[in-house]
């Protein structure tokens, strides 16, 4: 389930950065499934966060995989997410100048940081560590929303192809 270029951890763990986005509703949700939702920060749909692909975070991933879809993000669709819907504190645009009077480094000097794990995305104080994002242009797949993505669905891992997904979703 992780990706093929991931770097070891000194725990001898694959890492990779995840994009989780949250496919489904509230409605008629298990607590455990609820509770995972909530400490994700997946509030509402269409709502997308980016984790570290470790033993833990794998696990929690796992028990929302069945209402939402996640994969290997690059770093081009993770740098346009970031300038086309990432956010501050007061709803307002994240933008370069903001990162570099926050953090002194340049924007894709700090995409090149996230990517090599020097970084996080919480390192800019004030950012919104969640993308809200529109529905995908053209739908999701043609399974709909109650099916993995292995049979056609919009569920659970689909590796690279969730960077087509979040272009279509920006």
């Amino acid at each position: 389930m992780a990706a093929e270029k991931t770097e070891k951890s000194s725990g001898g763990e694959k890492r990779a950065w995840l994009a989780v986005i949250r496919v489904r509703g509230d409605v008629g949700l298990h607590p455990r499934v609820r509770s995972a939702f909530r400490i994700l920060k997946l509030y509402k749909k269409n709502y997308c966060i980016l984790v570290l692909g470790t033993r833990d975070t794998l696990r929690t991933v796992q028990t929302i995989k069945d209402f939402a879809t996640f994969g290997e993000i690059s770093q081009e669709t993770f740098a346009k997410l970031l300038q086309k819907r990432g956010r501050i504190m007061g709803d307002k645009p994240l933008t370069q100048d903001y990162i570099k009077q926050k953090i002194n480094t340049d924007f894709q000097v700090f995409i090149s940081d996230v990517f090599s794990f020097k970084r996080k995305l919480d390192d800019i104080p004030g950012v919104k560590t969640f993308f809200r994002l529109h529905p995908p242009a053209g739908g999701f797949e043609r399974g709909g929303i109650k099916q993995n993505y292995a049979q056609s669905g919009a569920l659970g891992y689909r590796g690279k192809e969730i960077n087509k997904l979040i272009e279509r979703m920006m």
